[in-house]
């Protein structure tokens, strides 16, 4: 599967490919090729299956846990959290999973600046996208999209007052980003620092 935002670049890299090829141009046939292969690569879609267990969150993005932290954060979101920092590169599936069932409470999107997504600096001055979920027990979890160098079109499929549950795609980001989640602070952590993990499906840690 393909994401539908992904089309449009496909399409236009597909065009510009067999163009090359009717007037003869070899090498930029080849290199518009691999381009082509690589934008179907980046917004592919696939299904991803989980062994669900009581309390479990599992991660909203592909990637690699970069950091994982008790902070506390007084803003759009307020409070004490555990946090897990997701990086995802260029290579990674870009679709994003919503790590628990719940509600959406609330989407808030910040404007900001296009910092490397890797640098802890672009959790709060680049371009972002927090949405809040509420659990059925009143428990809540912040998943917040962040823009990065590359990466400069946060996409949310969602809406506040939506139910959504364990693993439903939600959004994504193009061409290389971070992902973090804000879990309540009394949560256990089982995701390991510098681990590779897959949306909708890599267990992140357990609610209380």
């Amino acid at each position: 599967m393909i994401a539908r935002e992904g089309f449009p670049f496909i399409v236009i890299s597909i065009i510009l490919t067999v163009i090359a090829a009717f007037f003869a141009i070899t090498w930029l046939a080849v290199i518009l090729t691999a381009i082509t292969v690589f934008i179907i690569c980046f917004f592919r879609n696939p299904e991803r299956n989980f062994k669900d267990e009581e309390k479990l969150v599992i991660s909203p993005a592909d990637g690699k846990v970069i950091r994982i932290e008790e902070v506390d954060v007084q803003g759009t979101i307020s409070g004490k959290f555990k946090k897990i920092s997701i990086f995802m590169n260029v290579f990674n599936v870009h679709v994003n999973r919503a790590p628990y069932s719940g509600k959406i409470e609330k989407i808030c999107y910040h404007k900001g600046k296009f910092l490397s997504a890797n640098l802890d600096k672009a959790s709060t001055e680049n371009e972002r996208n927090e949405i809040m979920i509420r659990t059925q027990d009143g428990r809540m979890l912040w998943t917040v999209q962040i823009a990065g160098l590359i990466a400069r079109r946060i996409v949310c499929w969602t809406s506040e007052g939506v139910s959504i549950s364990k693993g439903e795609r939600f959004g994504l980001i193009r061409f290389g980003s971070r992902v973090e989640v804000f879990l309540p602070s009394d949560s256990r952590i089982v995701a390991k620092l510098g681990a590779q993990v897959r949306a909708g499906q890599s267990p992140l840690g357990y609610l209380s």
